[in-house]
């Protein structure tokens, strides 16, 4: 796949975008993962990540946002059970293009209590 081949509508980057914070602020203390989806976060909206990295790490932020999925959010503990493994999967493809500054940006957002202008 290539950057020209590996796109996604603006609208969808913004409509992650509009919606990751509220989420993410509403449920993190249950998310085990929440410093690796910040982390994609970070790496998804970096200008410098390759296009298609972005489209892979928008769609799958995109599905944790999504109020529809396989496993329904609000059923306590297999709630975010499909979100991670969709993550951790695309993480695990593109990891290399997570870098330790988009980390350090995730730890530095967790320390500030999910404010996202850290």
């Amino acid at each position: 796949m290539t950057d020209e081949t590996a796109s996604f509508k603006p609208e969808d980057e913004q409509r992650v975008q509009r919606t990751f914070w509220p989420k993410l602020r509403k449920v993190a203390v249950s998310l085990p993962f929440v410093e690796d989806l910040l982390a994609a976060y970070y790496c998804a909206f970096d200008r410098g990540t390759p296009r298609h990295v972005q489209a892979a790490l928008v769609g799958a932020i995109g599905y944790f946002v999504l109020p529809f999925d396989v496993i329904p959010d609000m059923l306590p503990i297999l709630g975010f059970t499909d979100d991670a493994a969709m993550l951790a999967g695309v993480i695990r493809l593109f990891a290399a293009h997570i870098t330790p500054a988009h980390r350090d940006a995730a730890r530095r957002t967790i320390g500030s209590g999910l404010n996202e202008e850290s």
